[in-house]
């Protein structure tokens, strides 16, 4: 059987631990500016490379860093300062487009992974490519059987990369989509001159737009739809068929979200691979799934995309999220007494009360969600705490100083959220 890795985002330390915690098998993220999340994710400094290196490699995690934007001459000597330091820290490959990386990658022995920016669509392609990469990222807009032609071409050719193993295929399984091809828009360098192919791009496809008629002035909103923004993609309730292809790697969307939603949506995927491989794979399984990743944020899903051969269609009711739950900050950890798994709370935004979920995340943390069943407030049991007060309750994980103490609420759909956020 196929092995298969869950690739999982990390644009912080928070969502690095996070994604590690809920079962990843590889991690990709972005240093600087020189990435497609220049602009929506923190991303990490160049110091940073060992200690994620480090970390990755004490747990057996792949790291990738992407360096998978269009890149002019200017910047070709940070690319390089790039990539050397990669290579010095250990970091197990970059993800690129643009030859002039790729080619300085492979020079110095730094293996590459094609960028679905490539939009890689064909078996000549993955032939041509194979001299410089180990893995290709296929484009978003293939159908399974295109994906399984590619597939049983390179076994059958024995189409190697510069190691001499077979090439791997790679695909995006969970998040969000861009409405052009592969992502390679110019909306946002038209209106905002901030590109999308160098990682700047101001999403404003997310936007309601109204249609004037020029002659006689007249307005009309398009009813109930964004028209330029799709919703996410969702492949839970057909991975079988996605992992029956023969695909290696699933790449799950994230880098600009938060530390819990990496853990729900890793979570989730790492445990419908491990039930496919089981043959456990069940109705009631996906639907379960499919709750927790409607909790997370999410612009409504489009189950099937190209994959099934669908036409892109699904549009989003509104710019925003469609998270069934969200979080409210509540406080932070004092200490964590690790022989009894009880951890000290300052509570300081708000009341807690007993049977609340509460998520707490911190750089080392993670995200770990749980309920506060019991609380224990100057040496008694109690069912509510007000503001100000400091608890001890249970928890699963250990957690630590200063981690973040999140209030997790359901969302009402047309009410105020006040300072909620989405998770």
């Amino acid at each position: 059987m196929n092995k298969v890795e869950i690739m999982a985002p990390a644009g912080s330390f928070e969502a690095l631990a996070a994604a590690i915690n809920a079962g990843a098998d590889s991690v990709y993220f972005g240093v600087g500016e020189l990435n497609m999340r220049a602009r929506s994710s923190a991303n990490f400094s160049l110091e940073d490379l060992s200690r994620i290196s480090r970390k990755c490699k004490k747990t057996s995690v792949k790291s990738y860093l992407t360096l998978n934007i269009v890149v002019y001459d200017s910047e070709m000597p940070e690319i390089k300062a790039i990539c050397d330091a990669a290579k010095r820290s250990g970091i197990s490959a970059v993800i690129a487009s643009d030859i002039a990386v790729i080619q300085y990658a492979r020079s110095i022995g730094l293996p590459v992974h094609i960028s679905v920016q490539a939009n890689i669509c064909n078996l000549e392609a993955v032939i041509f490519f194979a001299q410089y990469a180990e893995v290709m990222v296929l484009a978003r807009e293939l159908t399974l059987p295109q994906i399984k032609h590619i597939v049983a071409g390179i076994e059958r050719e024995n189409i190697a990369g510069p190691s001499g193993e077979k090439v791997r295929v790679e695909i995006f399984a969970h998040g969000a989509l861009c409405v052009s091809i592969s992502g390679k828009c110019y909306m946002s360098l038209g209106t905002h001159n901030a590109s999308a192919n160098r990682g700047a791009c101001v999403q404003n496809c997310r936007r309601i737009y109204r249609v004037t008629d020029e002659k006689t002035g007249e307005e009309l909103v398009i009813d109930n739809h964004n028209i330029m923004s799709p919703k996410d993609l969702c492949t839970i309730k057909f991975l079988d068929q996605i992992l029956n292809s023969g695909v290696s790697i699933l790449k799950l969307e994230g880098r600009g979200r938060s530390a819990d939603y990496v853990y729900t949506v890793t979570k989730c995927y790492r445990e419908a691979v491990e039930a496919w491989g089981n043959n456990s794979y069940t109705d009631d399984k996906i639907k379960r799934w499919l709750d927790e990743l409607e909790s997370v944020f999410n612009r409504g899903f489009w189950h099937g995309g190209y994959y099934l051969g669908e036409k892109l269609g699904e549009w989003c009711d509104d710019g925003g999220s469609r998270a069934k739950t969200l979080k409210v900050h509540l406080g932070r950890v004092n200490k964590y007494f690790s022989k009894i798994g009880v951890a000290e709370l300052s509570i300081e935004a708000g009341d807690l009360h007993a049977g609340q979920k509460l998520l707490i995340t911190g750089k080392t943390t993670g995200a770990v969600n749980f309920t506060a069943a019991a609380i224990r407030l100057d040496g008694r049991s109690v069912d509510f705490a007000p503001k100000s007060s400091i608890v001890s309750v249970s928890v699963p994980e250990k957690v630590r100083m200063n981690d973040l103490i999140y209030l997790l609420v359901e969302r009402v759909f047309g009410q105020e959220t006040g300072n909620a956020e989405e998770l």
